[in-house]
């Protein structure tokens, strides 16, 4: 009889340990969107948010955004950004900085400069900061290559990830020139913004990305759906391969 009360004491210790561990794994993220157009374009944190919930998970997101905006014009607070203070005054697990797409480009050492002091004022508060490669404008693909250069400088110096979404722009419409993945010249349709969720999910989440849902919606105040993004099967299932298949380099 006592042999048998070890017994199930120690089936409940197992069971109530594996449960824990299960829950510590699936605990909420919270994540704080830093950037402009590119970022607030059909809505990439509620995506993001919502791509995790359609598979068990939770990514609870903020942003702070702006159009036309580069991080130095976040540090100094310019058109009424308060994203310093949302940092300082905010519990995150990650911060996502999305420069301006020319930054990299036409003012290297302040991309570099004010990279830095957001990484390194994140890090102070224990969240870990993350960039978000840009990708080349739709008329001019030949400038992927120098801000390729300079995000991996930028990851190197800081000691910070990048999700190269970039890269994968670039990758997909190697494979597949007929998807359209811009607006306008610059802008993400919402094919451009279902490869960037993918991304984000498979960043944070580390799971595949192969049963997230072609359609992507959260829910009203009343609890009914409310449908963020559409994209049809053939081409959110070429999305999810690609990104499933790409190399994330992490930062160690």
């Amino acid at each position: 009889m006592q042999i048998l009360s070890t017994f199930y004491r120690i089936s409940f210790l197992l069971i109530l340990f594996f449960n824990t561990n299960c829950i510590a794994q699936n605990k909420p993220i919270k994540v704080l969107f830093v950037g402009n157009s590119f970022t607030y374009y059909n809505n990439l944190p509620h995506v993001v948010s919502a791509m995790a919930k359609s598979q068990g998970y939770t990514i609870d997101t903020k942003h702070s955004t702006a159009g036309g905006v580069t991080l130095e014009d976040h540090w100094k607070s310019k058109q009424a950004t308060q994203t310093r203070k949302m940092i300082k005054n905010e519990n995150w697990d990650y911060v996502v900085f999305n420069n301006h797409s020319l930054s990299a480009i036409n003012t290297p050492k302040d991309f570099i400069t004010y990279s830095k002091k957001f990484a390194d004022l994140v890090k102070e508060k224990g969240a870990e900061p993350i960039f978000m490669m840009t990708w080349a404008y739709k008329s001019n693909p030949l400038m992927l290559s120098e801000v390729e250069k300079m995000y991996k400088e930028l990851g190197q110096l800081t000691e910070t990830d990048i999700v190269p979404c970039g890269s994968l722009f670039a990758a997909s419409l190697d494979y597949r020139p007929d998807l359209e993945l811009f607006h306008d010249d610059k802008h993400p349709s919402q094919n451009g913004t279902y490869l960037l969720g993918l991304s984000f999910y498979k960043y944070f989440i580390g799971k595949k990305v192969t049963y997230i849902p072609e359609n992507i919606f959260t829910l009203d105040k009343n609890e009914q759906p409310l449908y963020l993004l559409f994209t049809n099967p053939r081409d959110a299932n070429f999305m999810k391969k690609l990104v499933a298949d790409f190399p994330f380099e992490r930062i160690e």
